[in-house]
């Protein structure tokens, strides 16, 4: 049961709106897709999509990562020997972490697939359901009243809300938001870098002053500022979540050793896959810490690989995995069913996808 080839490909997928965060404004996603074949014909399934802002990568260089340094490292290793194939991934080229994770997630399906289970099971997990909230984007006061209330309607009781555009605007609008879908719904702060430390302090100790009583602000202020992440952290009582700040498990250890955030968002994209998120919860799990998972603009192969991993972790007590409810289509079949807010994991084998779309696809090349 060797790896035979690796097909790459691309989809393209419109949003129903245009998504607005504080860094930029999508309106499709155009991702790149992978599945890795065996000797025998059994295929695994990877999706990349480019988020240059964030992991450096466009579409072209996913492409070139994988079929130039990742899939020749790798071709012709036995799928079961998966912690020799991630040594020889990770070291045929650095960074490029979303190609890498696109081949991570692809070859943990074959894996889950040849034990004929489901990945969630696999990586030693019991949940058959979880709960995802719903991202509002980054729009005017009235159009994102609207959202909220049609999200709550549609089922989630979890609103995330991209802020960092317009300043104390953001506070006022909040407030709205939370006056409008009342106090039961569970109402987090998504700022993507967008303060200054001072000024998110500012910002948080007003929306806590009001009575807000928001769940948490993701990634206040910039990346690489890790002193700025720990003043704002020890400045304010609503918990704080470093993203963007936390790509690998060093990474992870030392915001969680210098108590510089309340809580890791782990998104595969950032850390390579699933191979090397495990290493995070492990390290989560050590010191108590809660973590987060989330997506970029993902469909839906990536996303129900981070929703079994989801299903899988305790120490994963929150979910952030909307992208499939973005789309004007569905281009797959089977993986997790997502109704609402709920994303309810199956029985299917792997991550239960086992076909590339039908429509918005193309061919990009294979690798043998």
């Amino acid at each position: 049961m060797k790896i035979d080839r690796i097909e790459i490909g691309e989809v393209a997928i419109p949003l129903r709106t245009p998504f607005q965060t504080a860094s930029r404004t999508v309106d499709a996603v155009h991702n790149i897709l992978i599945r890795i074949v065996t000797d025998d014909g059994t295929a695994g399934y990877g999706e990349a999509p480019p988020t240059a802002l964030i992991t450096g990568e466009t579409k072209a260089s996913i492409r070139e990562a994988i079929m130039q340094y990742i899939a020749p490292s790798i071709i012709g290793m036995e799928i079961f020997d998966l912690d020799t194939i991630m040594q020889r991934m990770h070291a045929s080229i650095v960074n490029n972490t979303s190609a890498k994770a696109a081949v991570d997630m692809a070859l943990y399906d074959l894996y889950a697939k040849k034990l004929g289970q489901p990945l969630y099971k696999v990586l030693g997990g019991a949940k058959r359901k979880i709960e995802t909230a719903h991202t509002l984007s980054d729009k005017p006061v009235d159009e994102r009243l609207r959202d909220s209330l049609q999200a709550v309607q549609d089922g989630f009781s979890i609103l995330n809300v991209a802020v960092g555009r317009n300043g104390v605007k953001d506070v006022e609008s909040l407030l709205a938001i939370r006056k409008a879908v009342g106090p039961d719904i569970r109402i987090r702060v998504e700022a993507n870098q967008s303060w200054k430390p001072q000024e998110a302090v500012r910002f948080i100790s007003m929306l806590e002053d009001k009575g807000m009583q928001a769940e948490l602000v993701e990634q206040p202020v910039k990346a690489h500022d890790l002193a700025g992440l720990k003043f704002v952290t020890q400045h304010v009582q609503t918990p704080i979540v470093a993203d963007e700040s936390v790509f690998s498990v060093k990474d992870a250890l030392q915001i969680i050793q210098t108590q510089s955030a309340d809580l890791i968002n782990i998104k595969l994209m950032k850390t390579g896959g699933i191979h090397e998120a495990l290493k995070i919860c492990t390290v989560a799990e050590i010191y108590g810490v809660d973590c987060m998972i989330g997506c970029m603009l993902e469909s839906k192969i990536s996303v129900s690989a981070a929703a079994h991993l989801a299903a899988a972790k305790n120490c994963i007590t929150m979910v952030d995995l909307i992208g499939p409810s973005f789309y004007k289509i569905e281009a797959y079949e089977g993986g997790p069913l997502f109704t609402g807010g709920t994303i309810k994991l199956g029985d299917a084998n792997g991550i239960g996808i086992n076909a590339f779309p039908k429509a918005h696809f193309k061919k990009l090349g294979i690798v043998k």
